[in-house]
Order: C-alpha cells, then structure tokens, then sequence
C-alpha cells in the first residue's frame, strides 16, 4: 500500500514543519529563559510524538518529558467528548511549569478537560503547544486558548507527521489532506 496515494493533496510540507518546529523551540526556550526550574513537557501519545519528539530538540533549556494518553476518538474522524485516561503521568507536577504537546485541536473539549485536570494537580504554570488548530471546530464547551501553534489549518481532515486515521499514516513526513473515501467507506 503506497500512503501518499490515499491523501488529497499536501497541506504542510516537511520542510515548513521543519522551520515553524524550530521556530516554536525558540518561543518556549524565551519563555522559560530566567525560569531556574525545569519544564515539564508532556506528549499526549500517540499523534504528537512525532512533533514531541521534534520540539524538545529545539528547546534549549533543562526539560523533563513526561507522556500521558487520552481517548476520546476511538476509531472515527470526531472527538467523541467523552475523555478517558489511558496511561496517566508518571512523575508529579506540583510546583512545575508544564507544557502540553499536542498535535491537534479541533474541538477543543479533550484539551479543555486535561488542562483543568492538570491544573488541579498544582502545575506552577501550564501552556499548551500545538502543532495544529482548527479553531472553526471549537465547541462553545472548550476553554482553550493555545500558547504555541504550529499552523492553523481550514476544516479538513489531516495526517501524517504522526497524525493518523485508524493507526495508519503516522509516518508520513509531510501534513496531507486525507481523500474522504478512504475514511467513509462503510
């Protein structure tokens, strides 16, 4: 099966991934400049650990890497709402300056309800970052403002560079648009 031939077109090539990845290492490591505490970054797996993976090269000052999954689409192309923990953090981050790695948001609500989960657990201070956001599916539910963000991008549905549908497309190296009739067949 050749990947490439499922995607429409290519919405983010590799190459601008690149820069803009580089580009969101420098606002963080600006951020953090005078902080004398780690950050604590924190992938939410399994989309972002592409980007993850990426960014936490492109920051220069002490970081901690910590994972966490959360479900809530299950095998569809729509946040679901219903937020479950599949592996929670495995360190505290009490009194810590955290980083959420995210690869997109759309709807919003996941990100809403694991930055209030977040918070309660007494993060000294709790930014997310982004890869991308598609603000035009933003419920009227979700809180979110994003930090970092990599692309805003229209309504369509994306993968590659870790994004996927139905566990496929990950590897991609660039962001393409997924032809519908891959993801509606019956």
């Amino acid at each position: 099966m050749i990947l490439h031939e499922d995607l429409d077109r290519i919405l983010i090539t590799a190459e601008d991934i690149k820069k803009r990845v580089a580009e969101l290492g420098r606002a963080i490591t600006e951020e953090y400049r005078d902080a004398p505490e780690p950050v604590v970054l924190v992938c939410i797996l399994k989309g972002s650990v592409v980007f993850f993976s990426d960014l936490m090269r492109q920051i220069d000052h002490d970081c901690r890497l910590d994972f966490m999954i959360v479900k809530s689409y299950g095998g569809g192309t729509e946040s679901s709402g219903n937020v479950r923990f599949v592996k929670d953090l495995d360190n505290s981050i009490t009194g810590k300056h955290v980083v959420i790695v995210e690869d997109i948001i759309d709807s919003g609500l996941t990100l809403t309800f694991l930055k209030g989960n977040l918070i309660t657990r007494g993060a000294k201070t709790l930014k997310i970052c982004t890869l991308l956001d598609k603000p035009v599916r933003r419920s009227p539910k979700s809180t979110i403002t994003v930090d970092y963000c990599g692309f805003t991008i229209p309504n369509e549905f994306v993968v590659g560079y870790g994004l996927d549908y139905d566990e496929k497309y990950r590897n991609l190296p660039d962001i393409g648009v997924l032809k519908p009739e891959v993801y509606t067949k019956a």
